[in-house]
């Protein structure tokens, strides 16, 4: 088997990116031993799952070949079964859909995009209530249930009327670091996924694109924040809309579902090494 020579380039680009996952890893006390052990088992799959010659499961020898995990490492982790990491766990897919459904549907919002304050008992504002919110998107969950999960999370707030506010134009929790790095995982590993796709699969490209300067002022920065927050959010929920009457007007037959992710990102740090440099602009 010929092995291509590993371009430079790439072992560069794979040092830095692996940085702030390195950073996040030592400040959760996540190990080079055990973080090694896991990507272990991460080689293996991806090679039995996404490298097989003629649809056939390869063997351990191969296997140990295509990654240098030993073959008896191999045997083992091959024994492990590997999780679905494709989907987000039921109860962030269950947040999300619900704030869909307030930010798009009448009588829970004034328009697209504009949710309202609903009042948190059907009792008091029936069909626009956050009972009623609730129900619409299943039977089965409490409404009361989903609240005090919201406010711990810091989704909505109870105002002195005792209206339900939405806090943020998406499923953003601000508190509970499971929620959180559930969509750490999903969002990183689709932007990566788009990326690896476009330096090394033929055909069209994923769009992925973002605008980079490196000598601004941080009062530059901070109104460029704002305005993504602002219109970047304008531009996610349109999508999100489009999307929503798309799931509802065509819908495909079971083995010829999909699923997108569509991502905008803001970062900002301090680059001293730009102050004797020109102003630059890029977009790629």
């Amino acid at each position: 088997m010929h092995l291509p020579t590993l371009p430079p380039s790439l072992l560069s680009a794979l040092q830095h990116v692996m940085r702030p996952v390195v950073r996040l890893m030592l400040k959760k006390g996540v190990t080079y031993t055990s973080f090694a052990n896991l990507l272990k088992q991460v080689f293996v799959d991806v090679a039995e799952h996404e490298f097989r010659l003629d649809d056939k499961p390869p063997t351990d020898s191969r296997i140990s070949l295509l990654t240098g995990v030993h073959r008896k490492d191999v045997r083992r982790l091959r024994a492990k079964a590997s999780e679905d990491e494709s989907s987000l766990p039921e109860v962030i897919s269950f947040g999300a859909h619900l704030v869909s459904v307030w930010l798009n549907n009448p009588p829970f919002c004034e328009r697209p995009g504009r949710p309202l304050p609903l009042a948190r008992l059907s009792s008091t504002g029936g069909a626009g209530s956050f009972d009623a919110l609730v129900a619409q998107v299943s039977t089965d969950i409490r409404a009361r249930v989903v609240l005090d999960e919201w406010l711990r999370l810091g989704v909505v707030r109870l105002d002195e009327q005792d209206r339900v506010h939405l806090q943020a134009l998406a499923f953003i929790p601000q508190r509970g670091f499971d929620e959180k790095i559930a969509y750490f995982r999903h969002n990183l590993h689709d932007h990566a996924c788009a990326a690896v796709h476009n330096l090394t699969e033929a055909g069209t490209p994923f769009f992925e694109r973002s605008v980079h300067y490196d000598s601004l002022s941080p009062w530059a920065v901070a109104q460029l924040r704002e305005a993504v927050e602002i219109e970047g959010m304008q531009v996610l929920n349109g999508l999100n809309l489009l999307a929503a009457e798309m799931e509802e007007r065509d819908i495909p037959s079971a083995d010829a579902r999909q699923r997108i992710t569509i991502g905008l990102y803001f970062y900002t740090e301090a680059n001293p090494a730009a102050a004797s440099t020109p102003t630059t602009a890029s977009s790629s």
